[in-house]
């Protein structure tokens, strides 16, 4: 088992990569807490990792409202003993298929103040009470790239590009106290997409821009997630792992 009597937060745990996370680490043996917008499907996936011999909580909240999240944090700190790991997968709104030059202020700004709105609230809540216990790892998903041709990513890549930036000086400020900082790099996961058409045409088009030929998987995301996570990797910190089957090139 890679993470045996670890704590994790998975703030979008409803979700299907959130979800897909949140089996892994419960697989792993971590004790995992699932938050969210969506009571019905944070439950859903809580049964389901229950059902499985792991142990899991669900609690809605909103990753986007510090006192929630800071009181949620408090108390799965007091209950469990402490944070182990943070992992921020909520949605961020952005709008995609529009040129920039056709696309309203608020759509392109959105999913930038989003991202780095929720990303500081849930990592800080995180780091509070790693930094007492001098261990812990933060996640982060996404990670920065080039944006494919003929294709409009409206502020998506400007989020992500904030995200690492918040990600490095974490990284920074926070390994002194043995706190690492990671993100997961996928160019994309079709599988995540519920519209049946558009994941096709994505997965076709993902696939095809790949070097291997295959996009990533919710499962290869989350198998991933669960070693980035673990002792075994605690060499990594202020660092990106690419999990994109070749669609990104480091």
């Amino acid at each position: 088992m890679l993470l045996p009597e670890k704590t994790a937060i998975i703030y979008g745990g409803g979700g299907s990569i959130g979800g897909a996370v949140a089996r892994a680490f419960a697989r792993e043996a971590a004790r995992v807490y699932l938050a969210g917008r969506s009571q019905a499907k944070l439950d859903r996936v809580a049964e389901e990792i229950r059902s499985a011999g792991g142990a899991a909580e669900a609690a809605q909240l909103d990753a986007l409202d510090p006192e929630a999240v800071d009181r949620h944090a408090d108390a799965v700190a007091a209950e469990a003993g402490g944070i182990d790991i943070s992992f921020n997968l909520i949605t961020h709104g952005d709008v995609q298929g529009t040129p920039m030059a056709e696309m309203d202020v608020d759509d392109y700004v959105r999913p930038v103040e989003t991202a780095v709105r929720t990303t500081f609230i849930t990592a800080r809540a995180a780091a509070r009470h790693m930094i007492p216990q001098g261990s812990g790892v933060i996640l982060f998903f996404g990670g920065e790239g080039d944006p494919p041709r003929g294709y409009e990513l409206g502020g998506l890549q400007t989020a992500f590009h904030a995200m690492e930036a918040m990600r490095r000086q974490l990284g920074t400020e926070l390994g002194p106290h043995g706190v690492r900082t990671v993100t997961l790099r996928t160019g994309g996961v079709p599988e995540s997409i519920a519209d049946e058409q558009l994941r096709a045409a994505i997965g076709e088009a993902t696939e095809g821009s790949t070097l291997l030929g295959r996009a990533a998987t919710l499962e290869d995301v989350a198998n991933v997630a669960a070693f980035v996570a673990s002792d075994q990797a605690r060499t990594m910190t202020a660092a990106t792992v690419n999990v994109s089957a070749g669609a990104l090139l480091d």
